[in-house]
């Protein structure tokens, strides 16, 4: 690119927060922050917005932090506080200010939102399969706590971005029914998408949600 852009970064190492910030060279940049062995996934460009001031990440950050100045990643290390380029907002909520912004100007054109590759999708599903697991571990899912009924009817997904059309129902607390099988949701999801093992509750619906997301959202 022949101007610096302001970037917006994601790393599955760390999914709540986005990186803002900009560069002069967006690869160089991006080489950069991947050299580090210190985090589990790479860095990866979720969208870009060109731009001819040097400056211009700062007053992204400066809009932000008047938005919500609780946004900022901010601690204290060694006696000295260090702000950091971190936000704790989805890509799409930090996608959403640029693009605003880049309406404001007439600059529409110069905003790009950046496809994911093949093996950043990958490590996206690793980094969730890794997180779904644990949280399994330390409270396995039941049907109950999510207030979902017997005879209640799933969607099974390959991944965030593939539905399959393949359905099975709840059977009691903790299992559901499939061709007449009763089944734990990870061995069904394990057996369908033919890997293993598997945290089986990411990769069912109820009702268009997913079982994870409305575990979250009634804080069980």
């Amino acid at each position: 690119m022949s101007n610096g852009v302001i970037y917006i970064l994601t790393n599955p190492s760390f999914p709540e927060y986005v990186k803002i910030g900009y560069a002069d060279d967006i690869n160089k940049r991006l080489n950069q922050l991947n050299r580090s062995e210190c985090i589990p996934f790479a860095f990866r460009v979720y969208a870009t917005y060109e731009v001819n001031s040097r400056l211009s990440d700062l007053k992204i950050h400066a809009i932000i932090d008047k938005l919500n100045p609780n946004l900022r990643s901010i601690d204290n290390f060694n006696g000295q506080k260090r702000v950091r380029e971190f936000y704790a907002m989805s890509p799409e909520d930090a996608y959403s200010i640029l693009e605003a912004i880049a309406e404001i100007h007439g600059c529409a054109d110069k905003l790009t939102l950046v496809q994911p590759s093949e093996d950043e999708i990958a490590a996206e599903d690793t980094a969730q399969e890794i997180v779904a697991e644990r949280t399994e571990r330390m409270a396995p899912f039941s049907f109950t706590m999510c207030n979902i009924p017997v005879g209640a009817t799933l969607e099974f997904y390959l991944n965030a971005r593939e539905a399959t059309g393949i359905t099975c129902t709840v059977a009691d607390e903790k299992h559901i029914t499939y061709q007449g099988r009763i089944l734990s949701l990870s061995a069904l999801a394990c057996e369908l998408s033919g890997k293993s093992p598997l945290a089986g509750p990411r990769y069912f619906k109820y009702n268009g949600e997913w079982l994870n997301d409305i575990r979250r959202r009634l804080g069980v």
